[in-house]
């Protein structure tokens, strides 16, 4: 008898690939089905992609809204026309008075994909993953899909084969290359272009911080009372899911400003979870649940950001210059790119520099620790260090955007 072994992490990357090819059959089909209904309505399908369209960008969701707009504007600015497509009905987009740039809901879940998958188009910009992988197919009719980055983070933390279909990638900084050509290694693939050009939303956060009256104001948040912002990300591995109720009664004995802002998917993917949590810890004079589309309200209010690997993270800290502890959650890469990768991520490695880490032995020594951390000044060179590193042309991210669009036709 021969006994085969496949170590947790090989095993965990092979059932997400077998995932990924059981999913690719089902949206095949339902892509084929909306492909005929298209064809028995008359050639509906041809009469959508008989216009080329020279740029295209495309927002999954209203929440990007704040990466795009600055590519949009600058597109306004140059006087050069481009096409907007959003999946969500009430995407700010629609609500501008741009000349050239012509924002239009497509509409949600398949009706979108079914649209995008025979546009006709020379760029389309996106910061959607899974390119042909699922719903969303390549064109026949599009030259080229570029990939813009939401998150100063290295680019494996997507669900599997994130940007693997993509022609380029547009990163915010140097480190973030290095994760795109070792996945293209191990799987075999072509090089995609890689260019560094900036961070958008970043750049617009901060001119907006600095235009702010807070800011203008001595930085004056609050009238002595700290506030403490609770914002992970989604997911098995997140603060919520992990610590839910334990971590929030702790925040809540310190008797500070609570705010809890979950991540946007998770009032979609762990909606029973948040429900929950609301009913346990339902709002008060001092505890706030967050949803806003936009967080720049959200981080000026905080003294104090706790997190785990969410993207806010860099946010907060970057921008607003302030301290951040990050809870210990036990990152599983399974479902993601990063299952490829053995080496420590990036965000871990750089987590330790911006703040401090905390374990659920913490949470009776709430208070203790946030004061302590809000206090201590050795985190700022480290905000100041990563900020030069994972934040490339600052200030000048929708023009290096847009040349690099304008130069690739």
């Amino acid at each position: 008898m021969f006994l085969l072994y496949i170590d947790p992490g090989t095993g965990s990357m092979l059932f997400s690939i077998l995932m990924g090819v059981m999913g690719t059959v089902v949206f095949f089909g339902r892509k084929l089905a909306l492909w005929i209904r298209f064809v028995i309505a008359g050639g509906r399908a041809e009469k959508i992609s008989s216009t080329k369209m020279p740029y295209v960008i495309f927002s999954d969701h209203k929440r990007y809204w704040n990466v795009f707009k600055p590519v949009c504007d600058e597109f306004e600015r140059r006087g050069i026309d481009v096409v907007f497509w959003t999946a969500s009905p009430d995407d700010p987009a629609l609500d501008e008075k741009y000349k050239y740039v012509k924002a239009e809901f497509i509409g949600e879940g398949n009706k979108a994909f079914a649209r995008l998958n025979i546009m006709n188009a020379g760029t389309v910009l996106s910061t959607t993953p899974g390119l042909d992988v699922y719903q969303w197919k390549r064109s026949k009719n599009v030259e080229r899909y570029v990939h813009i980055r939401h998150s100063v983070d290295e680019p494996v933390g997507y669900r599997m084969f994130g940007c693997d279909f993509y022609d380029a990638i547009l990163l915010t900084g140097s480190h973030q290359e290095q994760y795109i050509r070792k996945l293209e290694e191990l799987r075999g693939e072509d090089k995609k272009e890689c260019a560094i050009t900036g961070c958008t939303y970043l750049d617009a956060m901060k001119e907006r911080f600095a235009l702010s009256k807070k800011a203008a104001q001595n930085d004056v948040r609050h009238d002595g009372e700290r506030t403490v912002l609770l914002a992970p990300t989604w997911g098995a591995s997140g603060i919520l899911a992990k610590y839910g109720e334990d971590i929030i009664a702790a925040l809540v004995a310190t008797g500070y400003k609570i705010i809890i802002r979950p991540h946007p998917q998770s009032y979609m993917a762990e909606q029973r979870l948040i429900e929950d949590l609301q009913k346990k810890f339902p709002e008060t004079e001092k505890l706030n649940w967050n949803c806003d589309n936009d967080n720049f309200e959200v981080l000026s209010k905080a003294d104090i950001l706790i997190s785990d690997f969410s993207g806010i993270v860099f946010d907060f800290t970057l921008i607003f210059d302030r301290p951040l502890i990050y809870a210990d959650t036990s990152y599983d890469s399974g479902p993601y790119d990063a299952a490829w990768i053995q080496e420590p991520l990036w965000r871990f490695e750089t987590l330790k520099k911006l703040g401090r880490k905390l374990q659920a032995a913490d949470f009776s020594n709430m208070k203790e620790i946030i004061d302590s951390v809000i206090v201590d000044s050795s985190y700022a060179q480290a905000r100041k260090s990563v900020r030069e590193e994972v934040w490339y042309f600052q200030g000048s991210g929708a023009a290096k955007t847009v040349d690099y669009l304008l130069n690739v036709q």
